[in-house]
């Protein structure tokens, strides 16, 4: 399905170089941010207490995240859990203070503001376990990355796998840098975000991948730059519908999704944004340079036995 056909193919390749050096900038600035103010990251890999309680009414989320504001809870998640009237609350890690005590001092202070609020439960998330979540988070991203290369690697070519997962960490490393540089809060969902991210960016880089192939196939006379040119021409239409399609969802959830689905949301808007871009004018100039050719789709033709024995 096409919205529109482009008739005359876009020179996307002939300001290849200038598209590189702009993701090459970007992603420097991101690894900057990264090493300089690091991630801010969430009680699920720091430590500290989660405690859930529960209303005899709608809780008031924003009421609920003021008073505790005010008591001097300062960097505190509170979100709803399950339903309009449970309310979940993550609390960092502090020295010297038990969970009980904790849960305790908030207790009263969300009493003294309604009288209906019920503990449900208190959960102490040590620092040890942030670290094993943390590890195994990075292990997640190093096996997909992988995965997909090995993918790539036998469905096409190396080459197209060297480039899509340079394109593919670009967006990742990008998106990092983004929660570095403005200290948004990087959990859990929002490493779920990321590893989703790999996963939609290949998509894209495997049906432009998948149409060059085609190309060296049917643009028999056509140079390398005019094949994937007309392969990136070709697929547009394709991207707006997909890219669209998705980022209207994801955009329903970052603006009515409320706190619990904000960062997933904003992570997810990124690397969209990014992977659109980093698939058409990352992965495809890197293809390009890296040498690819007409040879390695198309097998020659083979010869007579009688000239082989010759």
């Amino acid at each position: 399905m096409e919205f529109f056909k482009i008739r005359k193919d876009i020179p996307f390749m002939r300001h290849a170089l200038v598209f590189n050096l702009i993701s090459l900038f970007t992603f420097l600035l991101a690894v900057f941010f990264l090493a300089t103010k690091g991630l801010h990251y969430s009680v699920e890999f720091t430590g500290g207490t989660v405690i859930e309680v529960a209303y005899d009414h709608a809780a008031e989320i924003q009421k609920i995240r003021g008073a505790l504001d005010q008591a001097g809870y300062v960097d505190t998640s509170v979100q709803n859990f399950g339903s309009s009237r449970d309310v979940l609350i993550r609390m960092p890690l502090k020295q010297g203070q038990s969970s009980a005590e904790l849960s305790k001092k908030v207790m009263d202070t969300l009493s003294a503001e309604d009288k209906t609020v019920q503990l449900r439960r208190v959960e102490f998330v040590g620092p040890q376990v942030g670290k094993e979540l943390a590890e195994n988070g990075a292990l997640a991203l190093v096996i997909v990355c992988l995965g997909i290369m090995a993918y790539l690697a036998l469905r096409f070519e190396w080459r197209f796998a060297v480039a899509a997962i340079v394109a593919n960490l670009h967006d990742v490393i990008i998106i990092l840098g983004c929660f570095a540089l403005f200290q948004w809060e990087f959990s859990l969902p929002v490493l779920a975000a990321v590893l989703a991210v790999l996963g939609y960016s290949v998509n894209e880089s495997v049906v432009i991948a998948d149409r060059v192939r085609e190309n060296f196939r049917k643009m028999r006379k056509a140079s390398v730059t005019q094949i994937i040119d007309n392969a990136i021409t070709s697929t547009i239409s394709r991207t707006i519908i997909t890219h669209g399609c998705t980022q209207a969802m994801v955009l329903s959830m970052l603006l009515f999704g409320g706190a619990a689905l904000y960062y997933f949301a904003l992570a997810l808007t990124i690397g969209i944004l990014f992977g659109i871009y980093s698939s058409v004018l990352v992965m495809a100039p890197i293809v390009k340079w890296l040498g690819v050719s007409r040879e390695q789709f198309i097998r020659p033709p083979k010869k007579d036995k009688e000239e082989a024995v010759v």
